[in-house]
């Protein structure tokens, strides 16, 4: 693999090569538009930060010591020495193998940095119950006006594999407009909460409702940015399709019973998964769900090949959101996640025709094959459903 500093190449981690020609679309005072995989993602990115005037914001579960996040780290650099206001939150959990040291360079040229949640009990800021609790977003803000979401980390697995990564599956969303001012709030949130800063003057307050048709997704529980409330709410509302391309599928009893629901009612239920996750045990507990959902109608289909790692649900002709949520037991109750919502007909046949194209790699496990794998299997689904509050 070539550097991506090269002149003579352009690699899917060159800003200079431009984003690829995903399509935008208008939705109300928003333009929003679905990146696929890193391919997409990273070249998009890096050109709205190379692009930045006043600020670029980072939150990030994972980036990496490797050749992609050195990239990124670079660009911030750049931006940061141009002048431009340039910081960084990371989990230290999920960016393991990055902290101040690798960081020295964006403090050199004036950029701040902070960590979700040490885990080592040598530092002062250690707090053992929080070990658990780790920031799992991914969300880029420039100059409030432009922003990302989604499933995609900053490191090599999302690289395609010509580039020397893994390939993973994942969605990006794009937006620019007045949106960006709530991924900015949510950033802002969680970053004075760490450092105990003083926001800017000009940063809004999240309010509970929405008031447009893109909107953000960020509170846990029941709060009215609740992602796993939405989901809840969409799911109950459908009339035609559900369609989710989910990770780590391990939904509650909550989720599992609007789905069942939604067959009942005649709704066509299409639930995509990997079909070998990059944590084993996690796939197991995602399969322990496989045979009462196919029992009750749910279709269930298994990604091939390479990792899935999407976070994306279509419900109708109507309804979007792309984020990091995940329909397991740790997103739910354990970290700070965020998604994109958007309610408008077209983006969602866009993100729907998306999905059609990964289904089409995709198998379709057949409820009479599945009801008679071992039992040694089963035993092995069981053990790690009972544990997935752990996972």
């Amino acid at each position: 693999m070539q550097r991506s500093d090269s002149p003579t190449t352009a690699t899917p981690l060159s800003a200079e090569a431009g984003p690829n020609a995903a399509i935008w679309f208008d939705v109300g005072a928003d333009r929003v538009r679905l990146l696929r995989d890193g391919d997409e993602a990273f070249p998009a990115m890096l050109d709205a930060i190379a692009n930045a005037e006043r600020e670029v914001l980072l939150e990030i579960y994972w980036i990496g010591d490797d050749e992609v996040g050195r990239h990124f780290r670079d660009a911030l650099v750049e931006r940061a020495r141009a002048g431009v206001k340039v910081r960084v939150l990371y989990d230290a959990l999920g960016s393991l193998g990055v902290g101040e040291v690798w960081w020295q360079p964006l403090a050199d040229a004036g950029g701040r940095t902070a960590w979700y949640h040490s885990i080592s009990p040598f530092d002062p800021r250690f707090r053992f119950g929080n070990v658990e609790l780790r920031d799992h977003r991914k969300l880029l803000v420039i100059d409030g006006r432009n922003g990302f979401t989604g499933g995609i980390n900053l490191a090599e697995p999302w690289l395609p594999p010509t580039s020397g990564g893994r390939g993973w599956r994942d969605d990006m969303v794009e937006v620019r407009g007045e949106v960006v001012e709530e991924l900015r709030s949510v950033f802002y949130r969680t970053w004075r909460r760490l450092t105990w800063e003083r926001n800017p003057a000009d940063v809004r307050r999240l309010s509970g409702a929405r008031t447009r048709p893109v909107w953000v997704l960020a509170g846990r529980r029941w709060t009215r940015r609740s992602i796993h409330r939405e989901y809840l709410i969409r799911i109950d509302r459908a009339r035609r399709n559900v369609d989710i391309a989910n990770s780590y599928f391990v939904p509650d009893r909550p989720v599992r019973n609007a789905l069942v629901r939604a067959v009942r009612r005649g709704v066509q239920v299409r639930v995509l998964v990997p079909e070998k996750s990059d944590v084993a045990f996690v796939q197991f507990a995602v399969e322990a769900t496989f045979e009462s959902l196919l029992r009750n109608g749910i279709e269930i289909w298994r990604f091939p090949e390479r990792m899935l790692h999407a976070k994306t649900a279509i419900i109708d002709e109507t309804f979007t959101t792309i984020g990091t949520y995940n329909l397991d037991e740790r997103s739910r109750n354990k970290n700070l996640e965020v998604n994109l919502a958007v309610e408008n007909a077209a983006f969602a046949r866009h993100v729907r025709e998306s999905f059609e194209v990964d289904l089409r790699s995709a198998g379709r496990v057949d409820p009479e094959d599945w009801s008679h794998r071992p039992i040694a299997r089963r035993a092995v689904e069981w053990t790690a459903f009972t544990l997935r509050r752990l996972l």
